[in-house]
Protein backbone atom coordinates (compact mmCIF):
# COMPACT_ATOMS: atom_id res chain seq x y z
CA UNK A 1 0.00 0.00 0.00
CA UNK A 2 1.45 3.34 -1.06
CA UNK A 3 1.39 6.03 1.60
CA UNK A 4 0.73 9.55 0.33
CA UNK A 5 2.49 12.22 2.33
CA UNK A 6 1.11 15.71 2.04
CA UNK A 7 3.42 18.65 2.60
CA UNK A 8 2.44 21.26 5.11
CA UNK A 9 1.65 24.42 3.06
CA UNK A 10 2.84 26.63 5.90
CA UNK A 11 6.17 24.79 6.04
CA UNK A 12 6.61 24.99 2.26
CA UNK A 13 5.89 28.69 2.32
CA UNK A 14 8.38 29.18 5.13
CA UNK A 15 11.14 27.29 3.28
CA UNK A 16 10.58 29.26 0.07
CA UNK A 17 10.59 32.57 1.87
CA UNK A 18 13.33 34.77 0.50
CA UNK A 19 15.67 36.97 2.48
CA UNK A 20 14.11 40.32 3.38
CA UNK A 21 17.31 42.27 2.76
CA UNK A 22 20.36 41.92 0.54
CA UNK A 23 23.74 43.62 0.79
CA UNK A 24 26.00 45.13 -1.84
CA UNK A 25 29.48 43.63 -2.09
CA UNK A 26 32.25 44.89 -4.35
CA UNK A 27 34.51 42.04 -5.40
CA UNK A 28 38.24 42.75 -5.50
CA UNK A 29 39.05 44.24 -8.91
CA UNK A 30 35.38 44.72 -9.87
CA UNK A 31 34.08 48.09 -11.05
CA UNK A 32 30.91 48.08 -8.95
CA UNK A 33 29.11 46.14 -6.26
CA UNK A 34 26.63 43.29 -6.73
CA UNK A 35 23.84 42.00 -4.52
CA UNK A 36 24.45 39.09 -2.15
CA UNK A 37 22.38 37.22 0.39
CA UNK A 38 23.81 37.75 3.90
CA UNK A 39 21.65 35.01 5.42
CA UNK A 40 21.32 35.52 9.17
CA UNK A 41 24.65 37.33 9.42
CA UNK A 42 24.93 41.04 10.17
CA UNK A 43 27.65 43.04 8.44
CA UNK A 44 28.83 46.63 8.62
CA UNK A 45 29.73 48.65 5.54
CA UNK A 46 33.48 48.36 4.96
CA UNK A 47 33.75 44.81 6.30
CA UNK A 48 35.85 42.44 4.19
CA UNK A 49 34.00 39.24 3.38
CA UNK A 50 34.26 36.06 1.32
CA UNK A 51 31.42 35.41 -1.13
CA UNK A 52 30.50 32.54 -3.41
CA UNK A 53 30.86 32.85 -7.18
CA UNK A 54 31.16 30.72 -10.31
CA UNK A 55 34.93 31.01 -9.94
CA UNK A 56 34.90 29.80 -6.34
CA UNK A 57 35.11 31.85 -3.13
CA UNK A 58 36.14 35.45 -3.76
CA UNK A 59 37.13 38.32 -1.51
CA UNK A 60 35.04 41.49 -1.42
CA UNK A 61 34.10 44.45 0.74
CA UNK A 62 30.64 45.45 1.96
CA UNK A 63 29.65 48.57 -0.02
CA UNK A 64 26.02 48.91 1.06
CA UNK A 65 23.73 47.33 3.63
CA UNK A 66 20.06 46.42 4.08
CA UNK A 67 18.89 46.73 0.49
CA UNK A 68 15.23 45.63 0.19
CA UNK A 69 15.05 42.31 -1.66
CA UNK A 70 12.80 42.92 -4.67
CA UNK A 71 14.12 39.97 -6.67
CA UNK A 72 11.74 37.27 -7.84
CA UNK A 73 11.20 34.34 -5.47
CA UNK A 74 12.93 31.90 -7.83
CA UNK A 75 15.99 34.15 -8.08
CA UNK A 76 18.73 33.14 -5.69
CA UNK A 77 21.43 35.79 -5.18
CA UNK A 78 24.85 34.32 -4.26
CA UNK A 79 25.62 34.11 -0.57
CA UNK A 80 28.09 35.82 1.69
CA UNK A 81 30.08 32.94 3.17
CA UNK A 82 31.96 34.59 6.04
CA UNK A 83 34.02 37.55 7.13
CA UNK A 84 37.56 37.73 5.83
CA UNK A 85 40.05 36.05 8.18
CA UNK A 86 43.80 35.45 8.43
CA UNK A 87 43.56 32.16 6.53
CA UNK A 88 41.75 33.92 3.66
CA UNK A 89 44.49 36.56 3.64
CA UNK A 90 47.15 33.88 3.17
CA UNK A 91 45.14 32.27 0.36
CA UNK A 92 44.75 35.65 -1.32
CA UNK A 93 48.47 36.39 -1.07
CA UNK A 94 49.33 33.02 -2.65
CA UNK A 95 46.79 33.66 -5.41
CA UNK A 96 48.31 37.08 -6.15
CA UNK A 97 51.83 35.62 -6.26
CA UNK A 98 50.70 32.85 -8.61
CA UNK A 99 49.06 35.37 -10.95
CA UNK A 100 52.07 37.68 -10.91
CA UNK A 101 54.49 34.82 -11.62
CA UNK A 102 52.26 33.50 -14.42
CA UNK A 103 52.00 36.95 -15.98
CA UNK A 104 55.76 37.56 -15.94
CA UNK A 105 56.43 34.08 -17.35
CA UNK A 106 53.86 34.53 -20.12
CA UNK A 107 55.33 37.90 -21.11
CA UNK A 108 58.80 36.35 -21.35
CA UNK A 109 57.54 33.53 -23.59
CA UNK A 110 55.57 35.97 -25.77
CA UNK A 111 58.75 37.99 -26.36
CA UNK A 112 60.75 34.84 -27.06
CA UNK A 113 58.23 33.50 -29.57
CA UNK A 114 57.68 37.01 -31.02
CA UNK A 115 53.89 36.66 -30.87
CA UNK A 116 51.91 39.75 -31.86
CA UNK A 117 49.73 40.01 -28.78
CA UNK A 118 49.46 42.13 -25.65
CA UNK A 119 48.92 40.41 -22.31
CA UNK A 120 46.36 42.34 -20.26
CA UNK A 121 45.77 40.42 -17.02
CA UNK A 122 45.90 36.97 -15.45
CA UNK A 123 43.39 35.21 -13.20
CA UNK A 124 44.09 32.06 -11.18
CA UNK A 125 41.00 29.92 -10.42
CA UNK A 126 42.25 27.59 -7.70
CA UNK A 127 39.34 25.15 -7.38
CA UNK A 128 39.44 24.54 -11.14
CA UNK A 129 43.24 24.37 -11.20
CA UNK A 130 43.17 26.79 -14.09
CA UNK A 131 44.94 30.02 -15.04
CA UNK A 132 43.19 32.35 -17.48
CA UNK A 133 45.29 34.76 -19.57
CA UNK A 134 43.45 37.76 -21.04
CA UNK A 135 45.05 39.43 -24.05
CA UNK A 136 44.43 41.78 -26.95
CA UNK A 137 45.60 41.37 -30.54
CA UNK A 138 44.86 42.86 -33.95
CA UNK A 139 43.77 39.53 -35.41
CA UNK A 140 43.85 35.81 -34.76
CA UNK A 141 46.84 34.53 -32.84
CA UNK A 142 48.51 31.11 -32.96
CA UNK A 143 49.38 30.54 -29.30
CA UNK A 144 49.67 26.73 -29.32
CA UNK A 145 53.38 26.79 -28.52
CA UNK A 146 52.78 29.42 -25.87
CA UNK A 147 50.22 27.20 -24.13
CA UNK A 148 52.56 24.20 -24.26
CA UNK A 149 55.33 26.11 -22.53
CA UNK A 150 52.97 27.61 -19.93
CA UNK A 151 51.57 24.18 -19.05
CA UNK A 152 55.10 22.81 -18.79
CA UNK A 153 56.18 25.51 -16.34
CA UNK A 154 53.01 26.16 -14.34
CA UNK A 155 51.52 22.64 -14.17
CA UNK A 156 48.00 24.09 -14.44
CA UNK A 157 45.24 24.12 -17.02
CA UNK A 158 45.70 27.12 -19.31
CA UNK A 159 43.00 29.17 -20.99
CA UNK A 160 43.63 32.08 -23.36
CA UNK A 161 40.89 34.70 -23.77
CA UNK A 162 41.12 37.43 -26.39
CA UNK A 163 39.63 40.76 -25.32
CA UNK A 164 38.57 43.83 -27.23
CA UNK A 165 40.31 47.14 -26.53
CA UNK A 166 37.18 48.38 -24.77
CA UNK A 167 37.24 45.39 -22.42
CA UNK A 168 40.90 46.01 -21.72
CA UNK A 169 40.23 49.65 -20.82
CA UNK A 170 37.45 48.48 -18.50
CA UNK A 171 39.76 46.07 -16.67
CA UNK A 172 42.69 48.52 -16.43
CA UNK A 173 40.44 51.49 -15.44
CA UNK A 174 41.45 55.13 -15.58
CA UNK A 175 40.06 58.61 -16.30
CA UNK A 176 38.47 60.12 -19.38
CA UNK A 177 39.05 63.55 -20.91
CA UNK A 178 36.11 64.77 -18.80
CA UNK A 179 38.12 64.11 -15.64
CA UNK A 180 35.75 61.38 -14.42
CA UNK A 181 36.51 57.67 -14.08
CA UNK A 182 35.89 55.72 -17.28
CA UNK A 183 32.23 54.89 -17.89
CA UNK A 184 33.13 51.33 -18.91
CA UNK A 185 34.80 50.64 -15.55
CA UNK A 186 32.06 52.19 -13.41
CA UNK A 187 28.47 51.75 -14.56
CA UNK A 188 28.24 50.48 -18.15
CA UNK A 189 26.81 46.94 -18.13
CA UNK A 190 27.62 46.26 -21.78
CA UNK A 191 29.07 47.98 -24.81
CA UNK A 192 26.74 49.27 -27.52
CA UNK A 193 27.83 50.41 -31.01
CA UNK A 194 29.16 53.97 -31.28
CA UNK A 195 29.38 55.43 -34.79
CA UNK A 196 31.05 58.45 -36.36
CA UNK A 197 27.56 59.61 -37.42
CA UNK A 198 26.78 60.27 -33.76
CA UNK A 199 29.66 62.75 -33.62
CA UNK A 200 28.50 64.38 -36.87
CA UNK A 201 24.90 64.67 -35.64
CA UNK A 202 26.17 66.47 -32.54
CA UNK A 203 28.20 68.93 -34.59
CA UNK A 204 31.52 67.80 -33.10
CA UNK A 205 34.85 68.32 -34.82
CA UNK A 206 35.91 64.98 -36.27
CA UNK A 207 39.29 65.12 -34.58
CA UNK A 208 40.30 61.61 -33.36
CA UNK A 209 42.00 63.02 -30.26
CA UNK A 210 38.78 64.83 -29.29
CA UNK A 211 36.23 62.07 -29.84
CA UNK A 212 38.26 58.98 -28.91
CA UNK A 213 38.37 57.41 -25.46
CA UNK A 214 41.25 55.86 -23.52
CA UNK A 215 40.79 52.67 -25.52
CA UNK A 216 41.37 54.48 -28.82
CA UNK A 217 37.81 53.88 -29.99
CA UNK A 218 34.98 56.40 -30.21
CA UNK A 219 33.91 57.57 -26.75
CA UNK A 220 30.96 55.66 -25.30
CA UNK A 221 29.41 58.92 -24.08
CA UNK A 222 28.69 59.99 -27.68
CA UNK A 223 25.62 57.77 -27.54
CA UNK A 224 24.15 59.20 -24.31
CA UNK A 225 22.56 62.31 -25.83
CA UNK A 226 22.53 61.26 -29.46
CA UNK A 227 18.76 60.84 -29.67
CA UNK A 228 18.21 64.32 -28.18
CA UNK A 229 20.66 65.89 -30.64
CA UNK A 230 18.99 64.01 -33.49
CA UNK A 231 15.54 65.33 -32.55
CA UNK A 232 16.75 68.91 -32.03
CA UNK A 233 18.67 68.96 -35.31
CA UNK A 234 15.48 68.30 -37.29
CA UNK A 235 14.59 71.97 -36.84
CA UNK A 236 17.98 73.09 -38.16
CA UNK A 237 18.80 73.83 -41.85
CA UNK A 238 21.74 72.12 -43.50
CA UNK A 239 25.11 73.85 -43.32
CA UNK A 240 25.86 75.48 -46.67
CA UNK A 241 22.22 75.83 -47.61
CA UNK A 242 20.58 79.19 -48.42
CA UNK A 243 17.75 80.30 -46.14
CA UNK A 244 15.44 83.27 -45.87
CA UNK A 245 15.98 85.49 -42.81
CA UNK A 246 14.37 88.75 -41.59
CA UNK A 247 17.37 90.56 -43.21
CA UNK A 248 17.08 88.68 -46.49
CA UNK A 249 18.66 85.64 -48.11
CA UNK A 250 21.73 84.17 -46.42
CA UNK A 251 23.98 81.12 -46.30
CA UNK A 252 24.13 78.86 -43.23
CA UNK A 253 27.66 78.75 -41.79
CA UNK A 254 27.07 76.91 -38.53
CA UNK A 255 24.33 75.37 -36.38
CA UNK A 256 24.32 75.42 -32.59
CA UNK A 257 22.00 72.51 -31.88
CA UNK A 258 21.73 72.99 -28.11
CA UNK A 259 21.01 76.73 -28.31
CA UNK A 260 18.90 76.22 -31.45
CA UNK A 261 20.70 79.10 -33.14
CA UNK A 262 22.04 79.48 -36.68
CA UNK A 263 25.02 81.49 -37.92
CA UNK A 264 24.22 83.06 -41.30
CA UNK A 265 26.31 85.08 -43.80
CA UNK A 266 24.38 87.53 -45.96
CA UNK A 267 25.16 88.76 -49.46
CA UNK A 268 26.68 91.94 -48.03
CA UNK A 269 29.15 89.69 -46.10
CA UNK A 270 27.54 90.51 -42.75
CA UNK A 271 27.34 87.57 -40.37
CA UNK A 272 24.40 87.31 -37.99
CA UNK A 273 23.08 84.74 -35.53
CA UNK A 274 19.41 83.79 -35.54
CA UNK A 275 17.27 81.68 -33.26
CA UNK A 276 15.23 79.07 -35.16
CA UNK A 277 12.05 80.75 -33.89
CA UNK A 278 13.03 83.98 -35.70
CA UNK A 279 13.09 82.28 -39.09
CA UNK A 280 10.08 81.77 -41.34
CA UNK A 281 8.28 78.52 -40.51
CA UNK A 282 8.97 77.01 -43.90
CA UNK A 283 12.73 77.24 -43.18
CA UNK A 284 12.63 75.07 -40.05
Amino acid sequence: MTQIIQKDPALTKKNSKKSQFLIGVRIEGASKSKLYNPGKQNFRVGTQVVVESNDGPQMGIIASNKIPNITKTEDKPPRVLRTFNQHDLQIQERKNKTEQHAKELCQQIIRKLKIEMHLSRVTFIKHKKKIVFFFTAEGRVDFRQLIKELVSHLKQRIEMKQMGVRDEARSIKGYGVCGETLCCSTFLEEFTPVTIKMAKDQGLALNPSKISGACGRLMCCLQYEHQTYKELSQAMPKIGSNIQTPEGLGKVLKNNIIEQSILVRHEDESILTYNTEELPKQQK
